[in-house]
């Protein structure tokens, strides 16, 4: 039987956590084989039926697999249940345009993002009972939409950054993702220390992981706190989508968390 093969982290009792691989669904080509993401050109009813998949393992209905459409931005989005019972699924799908992390704190709603190199992070407040993913990529690292992220949980729900529990997941690694001088200005003028974040080889890298993992700590987020996978998306693509490896028209790896 086809059941998607997820990448578990653990961050206490109570709670799911995990990353999607490219195992156990039914897509075919670039997006083999569990593709969700719904933006990225997949086949409509393949996509539907990973869904299917997904919260089959979960355990939820289709309704309570959460995800917005990401544009590389620092918008944060909150799941309530004003949100989960009055909205039609049109009014939902509008309100999750152009957002790049998604909070809840409510139980038994699986929210996540999708990434295939970029950075996804994953957060859980124990104390408040709170839990939010965040999609990183280098746009929006420079943007600092992890430490935007932990703000925004500070600002709905109270959380405390030192009682936090996060996860950098599945991402490009600095010896894979070779940048422009451009890019790397980006990330200089943004004030990041870029002696801990970059190396010259023929060309500019970038660690995405150690950057997203220093922000998480600059807002209190504890070192012994902060899990990383240390998965390449781009050495991994037989586990892992990775987009410079397949291009854009491809699948997109699904971190999600999840109260139970």
């Amino acid at each position: 039987m086809t059941h998607p093969v997820l990448h578990q982290y653990d961050l206490g009792p109570g709670v799911r956590a995990f990353s999607s691989t490219r195992h156990g669904g039914v897509g075919k080509g670039n997006y083999a084989s569990f593709n969700i993401n719904t933006y990225c050109g997949d086949n409509a009813t393949d996509v539907e039926s990973n869904r299917a998949l997904l919260c089959q393992a979960l355990g939820i209905d289709l309704c309570h697999l959460v995800y917005p459409h990401q544009v590389h931005g620092d918008v944060v989005a909150s799941i309530d249940c004003q949100w989960m019972e009055s909205l039609s699924p049109t009014e939902k799908r509008n309100s999750l345009e152009g957002v790049d992390a998604v909070m809840t704190n409510l139980a038994g709603v699986c929210i996540g993002v999708s990434t295939a190199d970029c950075i996804p992070i994953l957060l859980y407040d124990p104390t408040r009972h709170a839990i939010c993913a965040v999609h990183a990529g280098w746009r929006g690292t420079v943007k600092r939409i992890a430490q935007k992220a932990v703000e925004a949980m500070a600002s709905r729900y109270g959380t405390e950054a030192q009682k936090l529990r996060a996860v950098i997941g599945p991402g490009i690694s600095l010896q894979a993702f070779e940048v422009g001088d451009e890019v790397y200005h980006e990330f200089e003028a943004a004030h990041f220390d870029m002696a801990r974040i970059a190396r010259r080889y023929r060309k500019w890298h970038i660690d995405l992981w150690e950057c997203n993992r220093l922000q998480l700590m600059e807002v209190g987020i504890l070192q012994a706190n902060i899990q990383i996978a240390g998965i390449c998306t781009y050495q991994r693509l037989d586990d892992f989508f990775s987009a410079r490896r397949l291009g854009l028209n491809s699948g997109r790896i699904f971190t999600g968390i999840m109260m139970e």
